[in-house]
């Protein structure tokens, strides 16, 4: 298997909404054949996954107060807090060339350089003595593919606890008492460490695990003009805060792979202005569930029917699961009575 060349781009930029739209512009822009590591920071900034609920997820009164920003990104998965303490990597090919495995040693072997010895863990963590230090999510669109996470190496953890709404029941899967417990800062295993440094190590690290000295990313084959117009999407309130959630229909649980929280009206006995949150990996099928539901009969089977058939050809295990819980959670109810959850 010949592998991509790496290229390599690392932006002084730290506003969250040029950010993500390089990222974007990026994957429009990566080539078969080679593989960009893009590395970047945001300041005092809240990023919550594509299909979660701001107001769930953040408390925004207080970040704002604070002069933070929300934003929202493409990708699945949860909310993360950034600041400057707090490097972010993202990687870019096409479909061919995507290997989350191999992008995650790059991570590894530029830890190991550093003297700190890492682990993958549960669905998309990395842990260092036990801790998680980097979180990861995904997103594909047109054959081309990204994977990008978090990489903490001084943040200042007790913002996370301020500004983050993490539910009680996700630290008990996860066996902690509090997000501060959970996670660590790279610096506690190589005192000292710099993002300049980090950086170093990952570029490095790129070139060894991709077997070839990665290269800048090529100057002029990025539209910054394009950059700051995209920008505007990702800071629109429309695209950070979304529609208000309905009044009425309320059902919300976690399973394994996430949590899972549905709203919609009830009319003339169908399901109308449906919004559905998760923090999920699989962003696109989730985001294919309200209109899957749009219009569809307040019934188990009708519900379930419409949830599988969205599924399918796509994510089923997601979808099955989703299936079998409303429908248990249905034909509980007295027939004919509205949950109230």
């Amino acid at each position: 298997m010949t592998l991509p060349v790496p290229l390599w781009l690392h932006t002084a930029c730290t506003d969250p909404y040029r950010n993500l739209a390089r990222e974007e512009l990026l994957l429009e822009a990566v080539q078969p054949g080679e593989l960009i590591l893009y590395l970047w920071r945001n300041c005092h900034t809240v990023v919550i996954g594509r299909n979660q609920d701001s107001q769930r997820e953040c408390d925004i009164a207080a970040l704002e107060a604070c002069g933070g920003r929300l934003a929202r990104r493409l990708s699945g998965g949860g909310a993360v807090y950034h600041d400057l303490g707090n490097l972010n990597f993202t990687f870019l090919a096409t479909q061919e060339c995507y290997d989350v495995s191999r992008q995650l040693s790059v991570i590894t072997e530029a830890c190991r350089l550093l003297g700190i010895q890492t682990e993958v863990s549960g669905r998309n963590d990395l842990t260092a003595g036990g801790r998680k230090f980097s979180g990861n999510a995904f997103y594909a669109s047109g054959g081309r593919c990204y994977h990008h996470g978090t990489l903490l190496l001084h943040t200042d953890i007790s913002k996370m606890g301020r500004f983050l709404h993490v539910s009680r029941d996700k630290l008990a899967r996860k066996g902690v008492p509090s997000v501060h417990a959970r996670v660590t800062n790279l610096c506690a295993f190589c005192p000292g460490l710099t993002v300049g440094q980090m950086s170093d190590m990952l570029i490095e690290a790129l070139g060894t695990v991709y077997g070839a000295a990665a290269q800048p990313f090529p100057e002029g084959r990025l539209d910054e003009d394009a950059v700051k117009g995209r920008a505007s999407f990702y800071a629109s309130d429309s695209w950070r805060f979304g529609r208000k959630r309905p009044t009425g229909l309320h059902f919300s649980t976690r399973f394994e792979w996430g949590d899972f929280q549905l709203y919609a009206r009830l009319c003339e006995g169908c399901l109308r202005d449906v919004h559905i949150f998760s923090d999920a990996m699989d962003s696109d099928y989730i985001s294919r569930l309200p209109q899957a539901l749009e219009n569809i009969p307040f019934s188990a089977s009708e519900m379930a029917r419409a949830i599988r058939r969205a599924g399918q050809g796509g994510n089923e295990e997601i979808s099955l699961s989703i299936a079998g819980w409303l429908m248990e959670e249905l034909c509980a109810e007295t027939a004919g009575a509205i949950p109230k959850r």
